[in-house]
Protein backbone atom coordinates (compact mmCIF):
# COMPACT_ATOMS: atom_id res chain seq x y z
CA UNK A 1 0.00 0.00 0.00
CA UNK A 2 1.28 3.37 -1.05
CA UNK A 3 2.73 5.54 1.79
CA UNK A 4 0.75 8.49 0.48
CA UNK A 5 -2.82 6.65 0.36
CA UNK A 6 -2.07 5.63 4.12
CA UNK A 7 -1.19 9.03 5.34
CA UNK A 8 -4.11 10.50 3.43
CA UNK A 9 -6.58 7.54 5.23
CA UNK A 10 -4.69 8.87 8.58
CA UNK A 11 -5.60 12.67 7.72
CA UNK A 12 -9.29 11.23 6.94
CA UNK A 13 -9.73 8.88 10.22
CA UNK A 14 -8.55 12.00 11.92
CA UNK A 15 -11.49 14.39 10.50
CA UNK A 16 -13.89 11.92 11.03
CA UNK A 17 -12.92 11.44 14.42
CA UNK A 18 -13.17 15.24 15.12
CA UNK A 19 -16.76 14.25 14.34
CA UNK A 20 -17.43 11.38 15.86
CA UNK A 21 -16.77 13.74 19.10
CA UNK A 22 -19.92 16.10 17.92
CA UNK A 23 -21.86 12.73 17.40
CA UNK A 24 -20.87 11.13 20.96
CA UNK A 25 -21.74 14.07 22.91
CA UNK A 26 -24.80 15.60 20.99
CA UNK A 27 -26.90 12.03 20.15
CA UNK A 28 -27.58 11.11 23.82
CA UNK A 29 -28.74 14.65 24.06
CA UNK A 30 -31.44 14.46 21.00
CA UNK A 31 -28.88 17.54 19.35
CA UNK A 32 -28.15 18.15 15.95
CA UNK A 33 -24.79 16.96 15.25
CA UNK A 34 -24.60 19.36 11.34
CA UNK A 35 -25.71 22.78 14.07
CA UNK A 36 -25.18 24.68 15.56
CA UNK A 37 -20.84 24.32 14.71
CA UNK A 38 -18.62 23.25 17.66
CA UNK A 39 -18.70 25.22 20.66
CA UNK A 40 -17.42 24.80 24.33
CA UNK A 41 -19.64 22.52 26.30
CA UNK A 42 -18.32 24.68 29.48
CA UNK A 43 -18.51 28.85 28.19
CA UNK A 44 -21.06 28.08 24.80
CA UNK A 45 -18.28 29.81 22.75
CA UNK A 46 -18.14 29.24 18.92
CA UNK A 47 -14.57 27.58 18.19
CA UNK A 48 -13.25 28.55 15.49
CA UNK A 49 -11.46 26.31 12.73
CA UNK A 50 -7.88 26.86 14.17
CA UNK A 51 -8.73 25.42 17.53
CA UNK A 52 -11.00 22.65 16.02
CA UNK A 53 -7.68 20.72 14.01
CA UNK A 54 -7.59 17.30 15.29
CA UNK A 55 -4.88 16.74 18.12
CA UNK A 56 -2.88 19.38 16.96
CA UNK A 57 -5.14 22.30 18.32
CA UNK A 58 -5.30 19.81 21.47
CA UNK A 59 -1.84 19.77 22.27
CA UNK A 60 -1.44 23.79 20.91
CA UNK A 61 -4.10 24.68 23.67
CA UNK A 62 -2.63 22.50 26.21
CA UNK A 63 -5.99 20.91 26.48
CA UNK A 64 -7.67 24.05 27.50
CA UNK A 65 -10.18 26.18 26.20
CA UNK A 66 -8.80 29.33 24.52
CA UNK A 67 -11.50 31.57 25.99
CA UNK A 68 -12.59 30.22 29.59
CA UNK A 69 -9.68 27.95 30.25
CA UNK A 70 -11.62 25.17 31.46
CA UNK A 71 -10.13 21.33 30.42
CA UNK A 72 -11.19 19.85 27.24
CA UNK A 73 -11.27 16.17 28.17
CA UNK A 74 -8.44 14.06 26.91
CA UNK A 75 -10.95 11.60 25.06
CA UNK A 76 -11.01 13.92 22.36
CA UNK A 77 -7.84 13.44 20.96
CA UNK A 78 -7.92 9.95 21.75
CA UNK A 79 -11.05 9.10 20.12
CA UNK A 80 -9.48 11.16 17.23
CA UNK A 81 -6.24 9.34 17.20
CA UNK A 82 -7.70 5.63 17.45
CA UNK A 83 -10.46 6.81 14.36
CA UNK A 84 -7.05 7.91 12.56
CA UNK A 85 -5.22 4.49 13.47
CA UNK A 86 -7.95 2.18 12.37
CA UNK A 87 -8.77 3.96 9.50
CA UNK A 88 -5.05 3.51 8.05
CA UNK A 89 -4.91 -0.35 9.46
CA UNK A 90 -8.56 -1.70 7.46
CA UNK A 91 -7.30 0.78 4.32
CA UNK A 92 -3.88 -1.23 4.82
CA UNK A 93 -5.75 -4.74 5.08
CA UNK A 94 -8.84 -4.37 2.89
CA UNK A 95 -7.31 -1.84 0.39
CA UNK A 96 -9.56 0.85 -1.60
CA UNK A 97 -12.95 -0.78 -2.11
CA UNK A 98 -16.78 -0.94 -1.48
CA UNK A 99 -16.57 -3.08 0.65
CA UNK A 100 -13.57 -1.07 2.59
CA UNK A 101 -16.24 1.99 2.80
CA UNK A 102 -18.82 -0.28 4.27
CA UNK A 103 -16.60 -2.09 6.89
CA UNK A 104 -15.03 1.79 8.02
CA UNK A 105 -18.58 3.20 8.38
CA UNK A 106 -19.44 0.01 10.99
CA UNK A 107 -15.69 0.80 12.37
CA UNK A 108 -16.68 4.64 13.12
CA UNK A 109 -20.54 3.35 14.28
CA UNK A 110 -18.40 0.95 16.72
CA UNK A 111 -16.10 3.72 18.14
CA UNK A 112 -18.96 5.98 19.19
CA UNK A 113 -21.59 3.77 20.51
CA UNK A 114 -18.57 2.30 22.82
CA UNK A 115 -17.90 5.83 23.84
CA UNK A 116 -21.34 6.54 24.39
CA UNK A 117 -22.01 3.30 26.45
CA UNK A 118 -18.93 4.13 28.59
CA UNK A 119 -20.56 7.33 29.82
CA UNK A 120 -24.69 6.18 29.80
CA UNK A 121 -24.38 2.75 29.55
CA UNK A 122 -26.82 3.27 26.85
CA UNK A 123 -26.51 2.03 23.03
CA UNK A 124 -28.57 4.35 20.76
CA UNK A 125 -30.77 2.27 18.48
CA UNK A 126 -29.82 4.45 15.44
CA UNK A 127 -25.97 2.86 16.04
CA UNK A 128 -27.27 -1.33 16.55
CA UNK A 129 -30.14 -0.62 14.17
CA UNK A 130 -28.33 0.60 11.92
CA UNK A 131 -25.79 -1.87 11.86
CA UNK A 132 -28.32 -4.25 10.71
CA UNK A 133 -30.06 -2.38 8.21
CA UNK A 134 -25.97 -1.68 6.80
CA UNK A 135 -24.93 -5.21 7.04
CA UNK A 136 -28.23 -6.27 4.91
CA UNK A 137 -27.80 -3.95 2.43
CA UNK A 138 -24.50 -4.24 1.50
CA UNK A 139 -24.55 -8.10 2.06
CA UNK A 140 -24.18 -8.50 -2.05
CA UNK A 141 -20.67 -7.19 -1.75
CA UNK A 142 -19.41 -9.29 1.41
CA UNK A 143 -16.64 -11.29 0.72
CA UNK A 144 -17.25 -13.21 3.88
CA UNK A 145 -20.40 -14.79 2.17
CA UNK A 146 -20.48 -16.78 -0.57
CA UNK A 147 -22.78 -17.70 -3.49
CA UNK A 148 -24.95 -15.16 -5.63
CA UNK A 149 -26.73 -11.81 -4.47
CA UNK A 150 -29.86 -13.50 -2.52
CA UNK A 151 -27.69 -16.53 -0.63
CA UNK A 152 -25.49 -13.32 0.92
CA UNK A 153 -28.33 -11.67 1.43
CA UNK A 154 -29.43 -15.21 3.22
CA UNK A 155 -26.24 -15.78 5.48
CA UNK A 156 -26.87 -11.91 6.71
CA UNK A 157 -30.04 -12.47 8.00
CA UNK A 158 -28.96 -15.77 9.50
CA UNK A 159 -26.06 -13.70 10.99
CA UNK A 160 -28.69 -11.13 12.39
CA UNK A 161 -31.40 -13.98 13.97
CA UNK A 162 -28.53 -15.54 15.77
CA UNK A 163 -26.91 -12.38 16.96
CA UNK A 164 -30.54 -11.54 18.15
CA UNK A 165 -32.35 -14.96 19.12
CA UNK A 166 -28.92 -16.44 20.42
CA UNK A 167 -27.74 -13.60 22.23
CA UNK A 168 -31.50 -13.01 24.15
CA UNK A 169 -31.20 -16.42 25.14
CA UNK A 170 -27.61 -15.84 26.68
CA UNK A 171 -28.59 -13.04 28.30
CA UNK A 172 -32.11 -14.29 29.39
CA UNK A 173 -30.53 -17.53 31.08
CA UNK A 174 -27.58 -15.27 32.69
CA UNK A 175 -30.16 -12.97 34.25
CA UNK A 176 -31.94 -16.30 35.84
CA UNK A 177 -29.10 -17.65 37.09
CA UNK A 178 -27.24 -14.70 38.47
CA UNK A 179 -30.59 -12.79 39.27
CA UNK A 180 -29.63 -9.58 37.92
CA UNK A 181 -29.18 -7.99 34.38
CA UNK A 182 -26.83 -9.91 32.43
CA UNK A 183 -26.90 -8.10 29.31
CA UNK A 184 -29.05 -5.39 28.00
CA UNK A 185 -31.06 -4.91 25.39
CA UNK A 186 -28.89 -2.52 23.50
CA UNK A 187 -25.96 -5.06 23.73
CA UNK A 188 -28.51 -8.02 21.99
CA UNK A 189 -29.76 -5.70 19.07
CA UNK A 190 -26.17 -4.53 18.51
CA UNK A 191 -25.09 -8.15 18.15
CA UNK A 192 -27.51 -8.50 16.09
CA UNK A 193 -25.78 -5.39 13.74
CA UNK A 194 -22.40 -7.61 13.81
CA UNK A 195 -24.05 -10.86 12.77
CA UNK A 196 -25.38 -8.94 9.96
CA UNK A 197 -22.13 -7.96 8.67
CA UNK A 198 -19.99 -10.82 9.71
CA UNK A 199 -22.51 -13.80 9.85
CA UNK A 200 -23.68 -16.00 12.70
CA UNK A 201 -19.75 -17.56 13.06
CA UNK A 202 -18.90 -14.23 13.51
CA UNK A 203 -21.33 -13.67 16.23
CA UNK A 204 -19.68 -16.66 18.06
CA UNK A 205 -16.48 -15.09 18.48
CA UNK A 206 -17.26 -11.68 18.85
CA UNK A 207 -19.12 -12.91 21.84
CA UNK A 208 -16.35 -15.35 23.59
CA UNK A 209 -13.89 -12.41 22.41
CA UNK A 210 -16.07 -9.61 24.21
CA UNK A 211 -17.20 -11.33 27.41
CA UNK A 212 -13.30 -12.54 27.49
CA UNK A 213 -12.09 -8.60 26.95
CA UNK A 214 -15.12 -7.62 30.43
CA UNK A 215 -13.93 -10.42 32.64
CA UNK A 216 -10.49 -8.52 32.43
CA UNK A 217 -12.07 -5.05 32.43
CA UNK A 218 -13.88 -6.16 35.41
CA UNK A 219 -11.11 -7.44 37.17
CA UNK A 220 -9.00 -4.45 36.53
CA UNK A 221 -12.15 -2.49 38.62
CA UNK A 222 -12.40 -5.27 41.58
CA UNK A 223 -8.60 -4.75 41.93
CA UNK A 224 -8.38 -0.99 42.15
CA UNK A 225 -12.22 -0.15 43.35
CA UNK A 226 -13.44 -3.37 45.21
CA UNK A 227 -15.89 -6.04 44.17
CA UNK A 228 -18.94 -3.17 44.11
CA UNK A 229 -16.97 -1.30 41.09
CA UNK A 230 -17.23 -4.12 38.76
CA UNK A 231 -20.75 -4.92 39.85
CA UNK A 232 -22.32 -2.85 36.07
CA UNK A 233 -20.11 -2.30 33.29
CA UNK A 234 -20.81 -1.49 30.25
CA UNK A 235 -20.62 -4.44 27.48
CA UNK A 236 -21.39 -2.81 24.41
CA UNK A 237 -17.63 -1.87 24.01
CA UNK A 238 -16.22 -4.89 24.48
CA UNK A 239 -18.55 -6.68 21.99
CA UNK A 240 -17.27 -3.77 19.84
CA UNK A 241 -13.47 -4.81 19.93
CA UNK A 242 -14.59 -8.22 19.30
CA UNK A 243 -16.12 -7.46 16.16
CA UNK A 244 -13.52 -5.21 15.08
CA UNK A 245 -11.06 -7.77 15.41
CA UNK A 246 -13.68 -10.11 13.19
CA UNK A 247 -14.01 -7.23 10.67
CA UNK A 248 -10.51 -6.98 10.50
CA UNK A 249 -9.26 -11.11 10.42
CA UNK A 250 -12.16 -12.27 8.51
CA UNK A 251 -11.57 -12.50 5.05
CA UNK A 252 -8.77 -14.27 5.41
CA UNK A 253 -7.95 -17.92 6.71
CA UNK A 254 -7.44 -17.11 10.68
CA UNK A 255 -7.42 -19.10 13.95
CA UNK A 256 -9.87 -16.49 15.55
CA UNK A 257 -12.66 -17.93 12.41
CA UNK A 258 -14.19 -21.26 14.08
CA UNK A 259 -14.66 -23.55 11.59
CA UNK A 260 -18.16 -24.97 12.89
Amino acid sequence: MDLLMLTFAFLFGLVIGSFLNVCIYRIPLDKSVAWPPSFCPHCNRHIRWYDNIPVLSFLLLRGKCRHCREKISIRYPLIELLTGLLTVLFVWRLGISLWTFVVLVAVYALICLSAIDFDLMIIPDRFSLGLIVWGLLFAWANPNFSGVWWQKELSSLLGAAVGLLGVLAVALIGTWIFRKDAMGGGDVKLMSGIGALIGWKGVVTTLVMGSFFGLVYAVILMIYKGKKGADIIPFGPFLSMGALINLYYLIVPSMLVIEL
